[in-house]
């Protein structure tokens, strides 16, 4: 069934953000959902088109762009992931997801409160009082990676502030984020129990990522799971990029925290395609 109430409601929503972004001298870019490698992460379990995959985001091509000579971008679109259907999560959904070159970790993260801010006030919703907290605060920077997500998942997370912003995860947790001697540059917005966006100050050495991009796919075939290819496009162009960082942001979780919708399916236009459920030995 379909809102058509709601529908409007993410349509307007969606202006008032491109205006936001046009309004700060932001470019609106359309890169393909069709690429040769969907991400970095081991994590993340993509979904395959033929002998390319649909993207899990458009971080790649949007840092080509970055590369070529862009410097403030953003694109809204589908994005797939394979994973179980839940009240934050489905196989697609649309994704915001935005740079800014010159910026670090700390300016960028005044970006994006703004951001939120603002689709908060166009909502009236009262902006929330955003808590600043360092990742290792929260938990123990050193327990094996196993021990660290437990205790994330089940301990940290549901119970993290109304509103908050965590930065400078552990080391092996960088993806493609700046990693300085202590921590990795990046940080998560969470509001209202919903991690909304991930955002990295970019790592800018190829010979880095190619090294954490093997480290990846060795760790996905410890768990059966199909690696990555290596989007050596996007290691050359990353090498050109200059100094910046980037979210991404899930926007129908973005219009959960907007509104009193409890499922990110209220805000989508039904495909009649049964969800992807991955079986990682298939």
């Amino acid at each position: 069934m379909i809102d058509a109430q709601l529908q409007r409601y993410k349509s307007n929503l969606l202006w008032h953000i491109r205006s936001w972004f046009h309004n700060r001298g932001y470019l609106e870019v359309i890169t393909p959902v069709r690429v040769v490698s969907p991400a970095l992460e081991n994590t993340l379990i993509a979904i395959a088109a033929d002998s390319h995959w649909l993207r899990t985001s458009p971080e790649f091509a949007l840092k080509k762009a970055i590369s070529s000579g862009l410097h403030r971008i953003y694109e809204i679109g589908s994005c797939f992931r394979a994973e179980e259907s839940g009240p934050h999560h489905s196989s697609e959904f649309t994704m915001l997801e935005f740079y800014s070159v010159g910026a670090g970790m700390w300016a960028f993260m005044d970006e994006v409160i703004r951001l939120l801010n603002d689709c908060a006030a166009w909502a009236h919703v009262k902006p929330p009082e955003w808590e600043i907290i360092s990742c290792d605060t929260l938990i123990n920077p050193n327990l094996p990676p196993d021990e660290w997500f437990y205790q994330w998942v089940d301990k940290i997370e549901p119970n993290l502030p109304e509103a908050c912003i965590v930065h400078s995860y552990p080391k092996w947790q960088a993806a493609l984020a700046k990693v300085n001697q202590s921590h990795a540059e990046r940080f998560e917005v969470f509001w209202n129990g919903i991690e909304l966006g991930n955002a990295f100050h970019e790592e800018l050495s190829g010979s880095d990522l190619h090294a954490r991009w093997l480290k990846s796919n060795q760790l996905r075939k410890e768990e059966n799971l199909q690696p990555h290819p290596i989007d050596q496009s996007f290691i050359k162009a990353n090498e050109k990029m200059p100094r910046c960082a980037g979210i991404a942001i899930g926007l129908e979780r973005l219009l959960l925290c907007l509104s009193n919708e409890s499922q990110i399916q209220a805000f989508q236009i039904p495909s009649g395609i049964q969800e992807f459920t991955h079986d990682a030995t298939g």
